[in-house]
């Protein structure tokens, strides 16, 4: 059985994510309390067994073969009293040989903060307060990070502060149909002047490296464009760069896939995110690829393409 958790933050997007595995084909809960979660896949269990016995008695199935459940439980701070028992469910679950995979949703404060604004919706731990004030939706959400730091910790992180509804949904949809058994490595650039993104397990900064952007000719392209590259491969710098971040990431790769880590994203940033983090980002995944399942982001990139 393939079984996702989704959880976040209030306003992160996670809604948008559990469509994006509705679509992808997955079986979808949402808001499940934790003490009902190993009912839940007892029962997905034997309904799945139950049809792999129609289907065989029909010829549609071999003999012997079983039907895959995949399913998709979004739980998050609206159980808040049973959120504790949750790691030693998951425990339980992944003792009987089933796999969870755990997505967070994320966002910046004063995105989330924002979204709430738009939407006039009462965030789940502002209580019953009749005057819905900015910094009651401050603290609400400052105590839903103190709640949610245990599952966050384990989970592989996506920020949605800068994503538009249908990046996030294709992005949901590429993560969780990476085959869940081995370490993916996520590859994202970005600019720092939109900030770093909070998913990022390991941030690189590479704005000590020559910059396109000051190169007529290369100014509006970006680190996929072959003028780009031939740009920063003749530079012993940029040559440096990549072989310290390849070295460091190949040397302490190990180690994390025996921590139970299922992603591990690497933030690669430059003033703006267009040519040298994105050059870089390229480069890092096509190396790591002939070993490593691996993904590229690129936020601003992907921002503007949207």
């Amino acid at each position: 059985m393939d079984i996702v958790l989704i959880t976040g933050m209030s306003g992160s997007g996670k809604s948008v994510a559990l469509h994006a595995l509705e679509d992808a084909g997955f079986y979808c809960v949402d808001n499940l309390p934790p003490e009902l979660l190993l009912p839940f896949i007892e029962l997905q269990e034997r309904n799945s067994a139950e049809l792999a016995q129609q289907l065989e008695t029909s010829g549609a199935l071999p003999p012997g073969n079983k039907v895959s459940g995949r399913v998709a439980i979004a739980v998050d701070v609206r159980s808040a009293s049973s959120l504790p028992a949750l790691p030693h469910h998951l425990d339980t679950l992944r003792a009987r040989g089933l796999q969870v995979r755990m997505v967070f949703l994320d966002a910046t404060t004063d995105t989330l903060v924002r979204r709430y604004s738009e939407t006039r919706r009462r965030h789940p731990l502002s209580g019953d307060a009749v005057v819905y004030q900015r910094r009651a939706l401050v603290q609400a959400i400052r105590l839903e990070r103190e709640l949610l730091v245990d599952l966050r910790e384990q989970s592989h992180v996506i920020d949605s502060s800068l994503m538009r509804p249908a990046q996030l949904l294709d992005y949901v949809q590429t993560i969780v149909t990476a085959p869940g058994s081995r370490l993916t490595l996520v590859f994202e650039s970005f600019a720092f002047k939109r900030g770093i993104p909070v998913d990022a397990d390991y941030i690189f900064d590479v704005r000590m490296l020559p910059n396109p952007h000051y190169e007529p000719a290369l100014r509006d392209l970006t680190g996929r464009d072959q003028p780009v590259v031939d740009f920063l491969q003749r530079d012993p710098e940029a040559e440096r760069m990549f072989r310290d971040i390849h070295g460091f990431l190949e040397h302490w790769l190990p180690a994390l896939a025996q921590n139970r880590r299922s992603y591990v994203t690497v933030g690669v940033g430059c003033t703006g995110g267009q040519h040298r983090s994105v050059y870089l980002v390229e480069r890092l995944a096509a190396a790591f690829s002939a070993s490593q399942l691996t993904l590229c982001r690129h936020r601003e990139l992907d921002a503007r393409q949207a």
